[in-house]
Formats: structure tokens, C-alpha cells, sequence
């Protein structure tokens, strides 16, 4: 069992740890600009519309209710099951890992504490699996 000292999950302790909404909207830059970069990544990039700007306020929008801070995407925009809203795109283990790649870069590049980013990254595996499960069953 991971040792979790900082109580990441729990409150908004994570919310916190990733930096409240500046924070998250960094590293969801940084996870779009290596979905840019990444040669293996430009099928999951081809995915998305050719500007980002909406997609990276969705998804900033998303973390920071994930990470247990403001509910900003339902507020904004509604509510979204992850598996559900992605089965209209192709997703199976190839670009679940291409998205986690980029995530990975992009966590890595954050300030965070050395613990948060490991959480972090493990945590985000959780909805990235769901999404290839529901997409397989059709």
C-alpha cells in the first residue's frame, strides 16, 4: 500500500497540491503541448479540434472538481461521465497510453511534490482504463 502522508484524495487536499485552478490549467497546457510534440500522440491529437482553447478550459474545468476543488465543469458546462462522453472516439489501449504519455510529461514538468505526482499519474490510470473498457464493449 502506498504511504499517503499528504491525505491526497481526501477534501481538497489534491486540489490544493496541484495548485488550485492556475496550477491545473498549467499542466493541462503542458499535457496539450506534448500531445503536440509527441509523434506517437497525433492520433489522439487528430481527436481534437485544431484549436485547443475550449478543451483545455473543459478539461482544467474537470480536474479541478476531480481533484475535489470548485465543480467548475459542471457549473459551466454539465455533467460528464468520462467512459461515456469518450466511446465516440476510437480509444483502445494504443491511445490510452499515448494519453497517458502526455500526461506523464506534463505532471512531470509541474512543481508538485515528488508524492503528488506519483498519486497523481496512478489516479488518472483509473478513468484512462474505464474509458478503454466501456469503448470495448461497444
Amino acid at each position: 500500500m502506498t504511504s499517503n502522508p499528504h491525505k491526497y484524495g481526501i477534501g481538497d487536499n489534491s486540489y490544493q497540491a496541484a495548485g488550485q485552478l492556475a496550477g491545473i490549467t498549467a499542466l493541462v497546457g503542458a499535457f496539450y503541448d506534448a500531445m503536440d510534440r509527441l509523434p506517437n500522440a497525433q492520433h489522439i491529437r487528430q481527436m481534437h479540434a485544431p484549436d485547443l482553447a475550449d478543451a483545455k478550459l473543459r478539461f482544467s474545468y474537470f480536474l479541478s472538481g476531480w481533484l475535489g476543488g470548485p465543480r467548475l465543469h459542471k457549473e459551466n458546462f454539465g455533467g460528464v461521465h468520462v467512459p461515456r462522453f469518450h466511446q465516440q472516439f476510437p480509444i483502445g489501449e494504443a491511445e490510452r497510453d499515448a494519453w497517458l504519455e502526455c500526461m506523464a510529461l506534463a505532471i512531470e514538468q509541474q512543481p508538485y511534490e515528488s508524492s503528488f505526482k506519483i498519486y497523481l499519474l496512478e489516479q488518472l490510470k483509473v478513468p484512462a482504463n474505464a474509458v478503454v473498457r466501456v469503448n470495448q464493449q461497444g
